[in-house]
């Protein structure tokens, strides 16, 4: 009895031992493949948001963090409306950009918007395809990155966008502005809005009057 346990033990494990190698081929080849997104599928994801919303969390280039939401109609408004205590406010409408300092009762800076890397995703037609515009088109594991640069205006700096392959969603960005100066904005979920009023994206040049 002792030889024969001993002889079905010798065989299960030669049996044991050409069965593992398939189940491990199996296995990799039943898990997920995270393909990079192509140039086409991201420019397409872009061009379909049309109004929405989203927290988000901003590392600046000092390390502060700070928390709000961010909301996006395109083509060309954007608003960024920071968590007290802080009272910061961003706008981007009707080609400009407007900063609101929290800490100052002046006006708003205020920039053209095609002189901000936001231009890139804000245009009313977007096309990561064009010649000179992408600096990098990466994956990372279950994201892409695509570095832009707007060959117009290269020395306006650059923004790195990074979505999730599956499924397809915008997730961060980092904007390097002139002084290579990086700011990080890490996104929830984007929340389809159907009807943003327009006077959520005003720029008001005097808000205190």
């Amino acid at each position: 009895m002792l030889d024969y346990i001993a002889r079905q033990t010798r065989e299960n494990k030669m049996k044991l031992s050409r069965f593992l190698p398939a189940m491990i081929l199996c296995f990799f080849a039943a898990s997920p493949s995270w393909a990079k997104l192509s140039l086409e599928q991201i420019s397409a994801y872009v061009n379909d948001i049309k109004g929405v919303k989203a927290s988000f969390t901003q590392v600046n280039a000092n390390g502060s963090q700070s928390t709000g939401q961010i909301y996006i109609k395109r083509p060309g408004k954007m608003r960024f409306e920071y968590d007290p205590p802080n009272q910061s406010l961003v706008l981007a409408s009707s080609g400009k950009l407007a900063v609101y300092d929290e800490n100052s009762n002046t006006p708003p800076k205020i920039y053209p918007l095609r002189r901000t890397p936001l231009i890139l995703i804000l245009e009313r037609n977007v096309d990561f395809t064009k010649n000179g515009m992408i600096v990098s088109h990466e994956e990372k594991g279950q994201f892409t990155s695509v570095l832009l640069r707007d060959p117009r205006k290269p020395e306006m700096g650059t923004a790195e966008l990074i979505f999730s392959n599956n499924p397809v969603a915008l997730r961060q960005w980092v904007i390097t502005d002139q002084s290579k100066r990086r700011t990080t904005l890490l996104l929830g979920d984007l929340q389809p809005q159907k009807n943003l009023p327009r006077k959520l994206f005003f720029i008001d040049p005097n808000p205190d009057d």
